[in-house]
């Protein structure tokens, strides 16, 4: 909605000139190659293997790897590497999809709503949605009631909430993090 004239206008008035060293070198295109694939897909598999172990299975000598590994770092292609727990274990197994609509659509309203979400731990995905609704949150707790009580005193709180609406996941058929 809104979103698409602010990306309209960020592209006009953006001028590589005006931006610091790091950010014209993050900003630069970056194609992967096959070996940066090849990394890509066995850190998303597996995030904890050495440079060294990773060179071997690529077929190239650690320090290019190494220095690879770095530039898909600075390039903002590995965001971060993360351990990926098991909801269940930890008492956050119940998931909640829910879908909010703003009651005024504005940049006022929908970044105050932005700002608010991002600070609630239980959302664990935020998304900015096309259809009835403006965004989806994906929340993880641990009953029923825990997230009732999440719903009613902290979310709903939120200024500018029009409409909600919450999906109870029943059971998880497939969860990856691997894109490639």
């Amino acid at each position: 909605m809104f979103y698409f004239n602010v990306f309209i206008v960020i592209l006009f008035f953006w001028r590589p000139d005006s931006m610091n060293k790091k950010e014209q070198i993050k900003s630069a295109t970056f194609i992967p190659d096959n070996k940066d694939l090849q990394i890509l897909r066995l850190l998303q598999a597996d995030a904890k293997l050495s440079v060294r172990d990773i060179a071997l299975k690529i077929h190239l000598s650690p320090t290019p790897t190494h220095e690879r590994i770095k530039r898909l770092e600075q390039q903002g292609i590995i965001k971060e590497y993360i351990a990926v727990l098991d909801k269940k274990a930890i008492d956050r197994g119940l998931v909640v999809l829910c879908m909010v609509a703003l009651s005024v659509h504005n940049k006022k309203t929908a970044g105050k709503f932005i700002e608010a979400v991002k600070l609630l731990p239980e959302v664990v995905e935020f998304y900015n949605i096309s259809g009835d609704f403006d965004f989806m949150l994906k929340i993880v707790s641990s009953s029923m009631d825990s997230f009732h009580e999440f719903f009613v005193d902290r979310l709903s709180e939120i200024d500018g909430i029009g409409q909600t609406k919450s999906i109870f996941v029943m059971n998880t058929i497939k969860e990856s993090h691997q894109i490639l």
